[in-house]
């Protein structure tokens, strides 16, 4: 099986998955909110790996190695596995919240969290673009260079910035207030994974120490 055919069969399973998460809890399938969001999530993502198997076939590659068994290290194992069930577990919470009619959330803001949901992903298109070495595991690649450049020029982890944006975007979309319940433990993830990257990138990519001393911040640009 070619690298495209894989990361497509990947995408089409997240996708499934997420109908699933969605649609299963809430008991029905007239749910407008999320058939918006999986539209918008589907298409965006679909338009990176597109883009990625014309222009750059070697990040494809290394992107579809994902998720906790593809780590090296037992510590992001785990750091996965946390975060694969509060990303998994957020889309059920608004599903749930649909069902109950917990939230009230406008039609008008449940598009605009469709369209943060698009910016977080249109930032992860940025990074791509930018580093060709984004790999989907915590590694350092031989010969790999510092990338200083684009969206790495304001924060130091512009992916995880990206997708936490996305998530965050998520649940409103989604038209669930209960649903960013979940955002907190995501970004413990994230937050817990990117200072364990950077121990590797201080130790094995040239330059990142000066780097880290001049773009100070890791996620959100001007906070932390």
């Amino acid at each position: 099986m070619s690298v495209t055919t894989q990361a497509f069969a990947g995408l089409a399973f997240l996708i499934v998955v997420l109908a699933i998460a969605l649609f299963a809890p809430s008991g029905t399938l007239d749910y407008w909110q999320a058939w918006l969001f999986l539209a918008v999530f589907a298409s965006c993502v679909t338009a990176i790996t597109i883009d990625l198997a014309r222009r750059d076939p070697a990040l494809l590659a290394r992107r579809v190695k994902a998720g906790p068994i593809a780590e090296k290290e037992r510590r992001q194992k785990l750091i996965q596995s946390v975060a694969s069930l509060a990303f998994v577990a957020g889309f059920v919470v608004c599903a749930v919240d649909h069902r109950r009619g917990w939230s009230r959330v406008p039609a008008g803001v449940a598009i605009a969290g469709d369209a943060i949901v698009a910016l977080g992903l249109a930032i992860v298109f940025f990074v791509f673009r930018a580093n060709t070495f984004t790999s989907a595991i915590v590694d350092v690649e031989r010969d790999q260079p510092l990338v200083t450049t684009g969206p790495y020029a304001v924060v130091r982890h512009p992916m995880y910035a990206g997708g936490l944006l996305m998530m965050i975007g998520a649940p409103i979309a989604l038209g669930s207030w209960w649903g960013l319940l979940a955002v907190p433990a995501l970004a413990g993830a994230i937050v817990w994974r990117l200072l364990d990257e950077e121990k590797l990138l201080a130790a094995s990519l040239p330059g990142y120490i000066e780097y880290r001393n001049k773009v100070r911040h890791r996620l959100v640009p001007g906070v932390w």
